[in-house]
């Protein structure tokens, strides 16, 4: 016997009687189509001038235009994968790409994105199914055959929806999903928590999400049916209502199990949001509410990723919730904060932040971009760390992945430009009253007003070097609407003015701005960029809890041992009412985009840079968690 959930009610139901309970319970739609609180703006619409697209091109130019071996990810679906979910490899690759596609109208990745999605289509088996295994294996549990299935799913979409609506990628996708209906579902079929390589199967039902793309696509009543069986029958996870556990509070790193994976978890729940959408069920909403809410408090760290190897998932290998929030600074982590897990965060805040217009869901995106995401890039823009330490050495590359034609390609090398790609997009959005501002990187951006017109903002400034900000407004004819511009939560003392006059504003909280708006005006914000000095949270390891750490801005400093050779000597830096006066000076290394001098209690200071460009992937180390002193040593 096992619990299941039909209609929202928890019931204990026999596997026999499975089918019967999703039949006689019809899908329910929202009595309206559930509104979000802000909309992305168009593709071409937001354009980056300064950090950030050095990032992004970067990225493009040396990993989606560069070393992806794409012909060797298809082939795989011709002969077969040597490593479980390794055809997830295609999707992701081609997802980014095509996020990128968006962003950028590149005629050249179009090409290249063309290629291998017509390259993909020719290896569709004899029942339909795009799969690194036979149709006599399928499905194929151990080989992680619905997770690939999944990324697939999602390549197609993303390609589909932002590169060309070839109607060919929406028969195979349609043909994929349809495939997966008549295999996995309520016996005589094979559940769906009977199928994965993990000890809880939580990385097969995350399916669940471009099944959602595809039933909003289409239309098609059998979609949002099988994500029926997925939400309220199985749960989640084979022995785990993964669902329930969210919507009763449960603290992340207990959900699941041993494996509460932090990723997979996270990517469920994105699935989750789209039925919300569909069926307007407030208990859906809710879990994910709480999920984000739990694990933004107790799973991210200082910069923005979560999940860790101590004290808690050693065998989980640094990919599991951990407590983290309160282990960040535990000096027996190894493994922590996996790439895949930073951007599947990012993708879960700007859900959060459609649906309820939520500006901390912003902190948390701009804490991952300009630190965690960053952090764990390649110089040359080539790929990604797989994990990322806060002490020791930054970046380490080894983790699940194989050579694919010379190419050494990890699911985070995959999932890194992803979230690059996600930024443009929750920059500047769109809302019901006007457009809202939400990252302060330099970029110009094409929106509309309520009543359809068009208008620019242009975002000039220096941040996150300097907190001025200035956003030129150009609608294109006068006109009376709101811009609602993020104040972050971070910034204690910000000043908001429109031309010249000073407006009052609450941190963590959207400036709303509804005023008779005329080419020329000009919106001035300064933010709080003083340097805040922290204490680490007291974890289980004690030898943590006597560390400090200095943030200014959304940037977290850290010393690096490439320029600083005492970088792991404990110190004791002079600060004020939790704040450090903190120089400024020209970066010593080529690679450095940020340094400061910053003051010791001897009388002199040590050089901090920013986490985010410190290049360890020479083996040198990192100190982001700067012990201090013992009790009455001299300083």
């Amino acid at each position: 016997m096992f619990k299941t959930c039909i209609g929202g009610i928890v019931c204990c139901a026999a596997p026999a009687i499975l089918a019967v309970a999703l039949s006689a319970t019809k899908t329910t739609l929202a009595a309206e189509p559930i509104r979000d609180e802000f909309a992305f703006l168009p593709p071409d619409a937001v354009h980056f001038t300064g950090w950030l697209e050095d990032c992004i091109q970067n990225s493009i130019i040396h990993w989606n235009k560069g070393v992806v071996p794409y012909a060797g990810f298809v082939e795989m679906y011709r002969t077969g994968r040597k490593l479980f979910a390794q055809g997830e490899m295609w999707g992701k690759a081609v997802r980014s790409g095509s996020m990128f596609y968006r962003y950028t109208q590149d005629p050249e990745l179009k090409r290249i994105l063309a290629a291998t999605v017509a390259d993909l289509l020719t290896t569709r088996r004899a029942n339909g199914s795009i799969s690194c295994s036979d149709v006599s294996a399928q499905p194929d549990g151990p080989g992680g055959e619905l997770w690939e299935r999944k990324y697939v799913l999602l390549g197609l979409d993303c390609y589909y929806e932002h590169v060309e609506k070839d109607p060919h990628v929406l028969r195979a996708m349609m043909e994929l999903a349809d495939v997966t209906i008549d295999q996995i579902g309520p016996p005589p079929k094979v559940r769906i928590v009977d199928q994965g390589w993990s000890p809880n199967h939580i990385e097969s039902s995350t399916i669940l999400e471009p099944i959602m793309r595809l039933y909003k696509r289409t239309g098609e009543q059998r979609y949002l049916d099988f994500a029926k069986y997925i939400v309220e029958v199985e749960g989640g996870a084979k022995d785990h209502r993964i669902i329930e556990d969210a919507l009763n509070n449960k603290e992340p790193y207990k959900i699941g199990g041993v494996y509460p994976k932090a990723y997979e978890m996270m990517s469920l729940f994105e699935g989750v949001v789209e039925y919300y959408r569909a069926t307007g069920n407030e208990r859906w909403k809710q879990a994910v509410l709480n999920l984000y809410r739990n694990i933004r408090e107790k799973e991210i760290t200082i910069i923005g990723n979560g999940g860790g190897d101590q004290p808690y998932h050693p065998a989980v290998l640094g990919e599991a919730w951990d407590n983290t929030a309160l282990e960040q600074a535990n000096p027996d982590m190894r493994r922590m904060m996996e790439t895949c897990v930073g951007v599947t965060w990012v993708k879960l805040c700007s859900q959060i932040l459609r649906l309820t217009g939520d500006p901390s869901a912003v902190d948390d995106i701009e804490r991952y971009a300009y630190n965690g995401l960053i952090g764990a890039m390649k110089p040359a823009g080539d790929g990604f760390s797989y994990v990322n330490l806060l002490n020791g050495v930054k970046t380490n590359p080894e983790g699940w992945g194989a050579v694919i034609h010379d190419v050494y390609v990890t699911c985070c090398n995959l999932n890194g430009p992803m979230g690059l790609a996600y930024l443009p997009l929750v920059a500047v959005m769109n809302s019901r009253t006007g457009p809202v501002v939400n990252l302060y990187e330099p970029c110009i951006a094409a929106s509309l007003t309520p009543a359809g017109r068009p208008v620019r903002l242009e975002v000039a400034t220096d941040y996150p070097r300097s907190g001025k900000v200035m956003i030129h407004v150009k609608p294109e004819i006068p006109e009376r609407f709101s811009i609602r511009v993020r104040i972050p939560a971070w910034s204690a003392s910000t000043t908001l003015k429109v031309n010249g006059e000073t407006f009052p504003v609450v941190a963590g909280t959207y400036a709303d701005l509804a005023r008779a708006w005329t080419a020329g005006d000009e919106i001035e914000l300064m933010v709080d960029m003083r340097c805040r000095l922290l204490d680490s949270p007291r974890g289980s390891n004690r030898a943590g809890d006597n560390h400090q750490a200095l943030v200014r801005g959304p940037i977290v400093l850290a010393r690096d041992e490439n320029l600083d050779p005492d970088y792991d000597k404990p110190v004791t830096i002079v600060g004020k009412a939790g704040y450090v006066d903190v120089t400024a000076v020209p970066t010593t290394l080529p690679t450095t985009r940020m340094q400061f001098l910053v003051p010791t209690a001897d009388g002199g200071s040590i050089p901090m840079v920013d986490y985010a460009t410190v290049d360890n992937w020479n083996g040198k180390r990192i100190c982001t968690w700067l012990p201090k002193p013992p009790a009455g040593a001299k300083p």
